[in-house]
């Protein structure tokens, strides 16, 4: 049992880096009991809400800004192909749950508090805070109760994942050939034929200009363009003005006791006899009489309470370190195990304690006496969230106010710059079509381009661009689509032909010497220094040219073989033939085990495949018209 706590401690770490996010949380009830008739998705007649895509939505917009910091892209999200995506794969997480329901598999309530209690989030001195843990989640409008729930839906659903994933069978045989294909080196010249070197002869005259021109309009076509003056309304803005009185910050304080102290937490070790509560009544009985003999043997030299845990004890997770269990709170553990550990005092060994996991013997090494943190310590924090509570007070009361000043008075946005407090801004040229950057957003950009806009010069609507941030804009500069001429482009579109036929020289020139060499002909060409390629290193060689490589007949040497390339042709030839080293053990179990894993993903992904056939899924496509439906 404690051996699965540790094994899935990291995996629900991730699941909480995926769940505790910077927005409002909906309850797993909430998601499958909504009345929602807007759902994106049902799946087995059961509905995937919108709020439940839209967080979806909102994770992976956050894990894609972490990762990718000032190149996220916002736009990227109103593609309907990501879009689809991320509802592909809560239809996946629905369907994976649901089996593995159907098939029994569950987590405990003891696993999933031994879980939770590893989250370094909840931790204070590396020890499982409940204090820490109710207002880390409250600060998310999460409570425990819906967080547990959230996270014994991932560990059970992992639990049919893992049943796949973790069982991907390859053979000794497999993996060998595997090896030896991975690791067969062979020593190659290169021999590049350059489309540069050709430019002298590539010949372009104007009507050849022209034609392109005339065939190829829409490459040279300036989108409609705007500039636009703008007002950005956003939380950012009132935090940094609310103002916040020192008696409040005391006020919040004292009337919120239980946010600042830090329950009483006990640390124990235990030894646990295995035996499952429906096992036969003589094998309880058996494994009970043995616990009674340990029992006594521990209150007769209880200084190696640790020495007999790991000889005895059959809980893996915590048998290597003596039993011990490190602190936890109250609550944390199986009801038997909670009351008997709550029970006692430091230094003390209990009787025999029965659960649901078998028969323990507890010893109680420490106890951590509640405490209270001094106000001096939380001051800070306490204003910082008086602060953002009462600008989140504030934009709740003027969103509306901005957004109804914006579409009432559509000929000047000043009233809104006004009652927001800030400043009216002007953007540079925007081009149709194209987002650029957190505040121009594709429906930003949508309602910049719209009639009511250009034709009408009203201001847009106050659009949401980002969480609690509004954007409304109207137009200054207008320029409607239109084609370049002639003369400001001739010059691009030469150079373009002139490389285009220099290449088609090279590649001409590249394949006649080829054929050339494959007969047994020689040619003058400049060959590189020898040089080892593998399937997994090959240099500046691109994978195209090393399969044509490897598919060459390595017996009869030298071989040639060739390719395009976007700056010419390329010719490699091949002198020898190296075969890998015979594999050793070591080898042998570390490419078994990653092939393991492939197989076992590919496992996975079929299932899904299959689960999705047998399922009947309707989706509607978010911002789509169409609707599909498999039955």
């Amino acid at each position: 049992m404690f051996d699965f706590v540790h094994e899935k401690r990291r995996f629900v770490q991730i699941v909480l880096l995926l769940i505790i996010l910077p927005f409002a949380f909906f309850g797993v009830d909430s998601y499958r009991h909504s009345g929602d008739t807007d759902a994106p998705a049902t799946v087995n007649g059961e509905k995937i809400t919108k709020q439940e895509f839209d967080t979806a939505m909102r994770q992976q917009q956050d894990k894609m800004r972490q990762v990718l910091g000032e190149n996220f892209d916002p736009a990227l999200f109103e593609k309907a192909e990501m879009k689809r995506a991320i509802l592909d794969n809560l239809v996946a997480q629905r369907l994976l749950l649901e089996r593995a329901k159907a098939a029994g598999l569950t987590v405990t309530d003891e696993q999933i508090a031994q879980v939770i209690g590893g989250i370094d989030a909840f931790k204070d001195g590396g020890k499982f805070d409940k204090a820490r843990y109710t207002s880390a989640l409250a600060a998310q409008n999460m409570t425990p109760a819906i967080f547990e729930a959230r996270v014994k839906d991932e560990l059970t659903g992992q639990q049919m994942r893992d049943a796949y994933t973790q069982n991907g069978y390859v053979s000794n045989a497999v993996a060998d050939n595997i090896i030896a294909i991975n690791e067969q080196q062979r020593i190659v010249s290169i021999a590049p034929i350059l489309s540069r070197s050709f430019m002298a002869q590539a010949k372009v005259d104007d009507a050849a200009i022209k034609t392109y021109f005339d065939a190829n309009q829409k490459e040279f076509q300036v989108p409609e363009q705007v500039k636009v003056e703008y007002v950005k309304f956003s939380i950012a803005d009132l935090i940094a003005k609310a103002d916040i009185k020192a008696e409040e910050v005391r006020q919040y304080y004292d009337e919120h006791q239980s946010e600042f102290a830090s329950a009483e937490q006990r640390q124990a070790s235990h030894i646990l006899l295995v035996v499952a509560a429906t096992a036969p009544q003589a094998e309880q009985d058996a494994v009970k009489a043995k616990a009674e003999k340990l029992l006594a043997q521990v209150k007769q030299e209880p200084g190696k309470f640790a020495d007999l845990a790991r000889q005895n004890s059959q809980d893996p997770g915590s048998a290597v370190n003596g039993g011990d269990l490190g602190m936890f709170g109250r609550g944390m553990m199986v009801k038997p195990f909670d009351e008997a550990v709550f029970s006692l005092k430091a230094g003390e060994i209990s009787g025999l304690v029965k659960s649901d996991f078998g028969y323990h013997i507890i010893k109680l090494t420490a106890i951590k006496a509640s405490r209270a943190t001094p106000f001096n310590e939380v001051q800070a924090e306490i204003a910082g969230k008086l602060r953002q509570q009462k600008a989140a007070d504030s934009f709740a009361e003027l969103a509306d106010k901005f957004s109804n000043t914006v579409y009432e008075q559509s000929d000047t946005l000043k009233p809104a710059a006004v009652l927001a407090g800030v400043k009216v801004e002007q953007s540079g040229w925007l081009s149709k079509g194209a987002a650029a950057g957190e505040i121009w957003t594709a429906k930003m950009m949508q309602a910049i381009f719209s009639d009511d806009v250009i034709k009408n010069h009203r201001n847009t609507a106050a659009v949401e661009v980002a969480g609690s941030t509004l954007v409304a804009a109207r137009l200054l500069e207008h320029k409607p689509a239109a084609v370049r001429g002639l003369a400001d482009v001739a010059d691009s579109i030469k150079q373009k032909l002139l490389l285009k036929i220099a290449l088609d020289m090279s590649v001409k020139q590249g394949t006649m010497l080829l054929g050339q060499l494959q007969q047994g002909g020689k040619a003058a060409l400049d060959w590189s220094v020898a040089q080892p390629v593998t399937h997994g290193q090959h240099s500046a060689l691109d994978a195209a040219m090393v399969r044509k490589l490897f598919q060459a007949d390595g017996s009869k040497l030298p071989q040639y073989v060739g390719s395009e390339t976007a700056d010419g042709y390329t010719i490699v030839r091949i002198d020898a033939v190296k075969e890998g080293a015979k594999p050793d053990e070591v080898k042998r179990s570390r490419y078994a085990q990653q092939l393991r894993q492939m197989a076992g993903d590919e496992l996975f992904q079929a299932y899904i495949a299959d689960a999705k056939k047998d399922a009947k899924i309707k989706l509607k496509l978010p911002e789509a018209a169409a609707e599909t439906e498999k039955p």
